[in-house]
């Protein structure tokens, strides 16, 4: 038997290259949060706190690997291994 997943969907709401963020929204299982991923400084907020440890490491991970290839207005989607 496999490890449990959920898929986590985002979509991209704000991107700005001069500050170096974008803005957006995760959902998994019946979770939603909104996310701010500073980009230059590596940095990542995630609200609300309910349930937030369980995407905030793999969001940053994801974010990490595609921050230059997300388009404002645009959805993605990844893995988490946990079932929510």
């Amino acid at each position: 038997m496999g490890l449990p997943e959920t898929i986590a969907y985002v979509r991209i709401i704000q991107q700005s290259w001069q500050e170096g963020k974008i803005d957006g929204e995760v959902r998994a299982g019946s979770y939603q949060w909104r996310f701010q991923w500073h980009f230059r400084g590596g940095t990542l907020s995630v609200q609300p706190s309910l349930g937030r440890a369980l995407i905030f490491e793999p969001l940053g991970r994801f974010l990490e690997r595609h921050d230059y290839q997300l388009e404002p207005g645009s959805d993605y989607q990844f893995t988490l291994r946990a079932k929510l």
